[in-house]
């Protein structure tokens, strides 16, 4: 635990990309996007601060497309997607809740995020504030970096 925080460890399936991260999980978003979709990918949008790389920051590989604001980080062994830069919120993290460590997602509270149709629902997320934190938030890029 890090102050009143539960703090999860998690990663992709061989082990190669190891993380942990520190909040309790109020709100998971599930994409219909044409990568989330087709990865599972259910999103834990947490601050950089939260998110603690554990394995070395080049064990991870990195997809880009489109704009190329996500940074989509999987490992190159198992080909696992555990975390990513999303393009909505460029100075966070986004966790799958799948790869966390003994984390069940059917008893988590899971959101739709209409992906398909992405500048709208981007701008209702941005009107909600931020999805860590529940308060309006100042976006700032930031990279993922081994602590």
């Amino acid at each position: 635990m890090r102050g009143n925080m539960l703090t999860h460890t998690g990663g992709c399936h061989c082990g190669r990309l190891r993380f942990e991260v520190s909040g309790r999980i109020d709100r998971v978003l599930d994409c219909n996007c044409s990568i989330c979709a087709k990865k599972g990918f259910l999103h834990w949008i947490v601050a950089p601060e939260r998110f603690r790389l554990l394995s070395a920051s080049g064990d991870a590989a990195l997809y880009q497309f489109n704009t190329r604001t996500a940074k989509h980080y999987f490992c190159p062994v198992c080909g696992i997607s555990a975390y990513y830069v999303p393009r909505s919120h460029p100075d966070m993290i986004d966790v799958n809740v799948r790869c966390l460590d003994g984390v069940d997602p059917s008893g988590l509270p899971i959101e739709p995020f209409d992906g398909r149709n992405w500048e709208r629902s981007r701008a209702a997320l941005a009107d909600a504030g931020n999805p860590a934190s529940g308060q309006s938030a100042r976006w700032v890029r930031s990279s993922v970096t081994k602590r």
